[in-house]
């Protein structure tokens, strides 16, 4: 009776966990959501600004890209994070994120995209972020057109 009064307290402990356990999508997307605010910085030469707002009740996370007139929308489908990046080329890709162990990296791969007149044609194809503190981080964005890429480095910080 003892074994039995247990083994039941020890799955009832480990199911309790798993119900309290974060997914990686909901880490992902919470780290999102912790960056609503301002940030500035640079990319290259060129000054970078990127408000991000947390919309749609908590469903959303909206990232403005002012300096570009560009917007990339993050949502939680499931098990992972989405974002839809609203190009100034005229196409949408999408993207899911994985974010490391650690916390520190959302690596962001190319799922489809809309509006895309060939998949040679130019889109951005992949995004790394690299979260250095709650007040600094770096964007890596790869463009991709007729089987060439490019990539573009933002390093921003923190404005409020």
């Amino acid at each position: 009776m003892k074994t039995l009064r247990c083994a039941f307290c020890l799955m009832l402990t480990l199911t309790a966990a798993a119900a309290f356990a974060q997914s990686d999508g909901q880490r992902a997307f919470d780290k999102l959501k912790s960056m609503a605010g301002t940030w500035e910085g640079k990319m290259g030469d060129e000054a970078v600004t990127v408000d991000y707002r947390v919309v749609s009740q908590g469903t959303a996370v909206m990232a403005d890209a002012t300096h570009a007139s560009m917007v990339t929308m993050y949502t939680l489908d499931g098990n992972r994070v989405l974002m839809t990046h609203f190009c100034a080329s005229g196409n949408q890709p999408r993207m899911a994120a994985s974010l490391s162990p650690d916390g520190k990296t959302m690596e962001f791969n190319f799922v489809d995209a809309t509006n895309l007149a060939s998949p040679q044609a130019g889109h951005m194809h992949h995004a790394v972020f690299t979260f250095t503190d709650g007040s600094h981080y770096s964007e890596e964005w790869t463009w991709m057109e007729g089987g060439q890429s490019k990539v573009a480095h933002f390093d921003l910080h923190r404005k409020n």
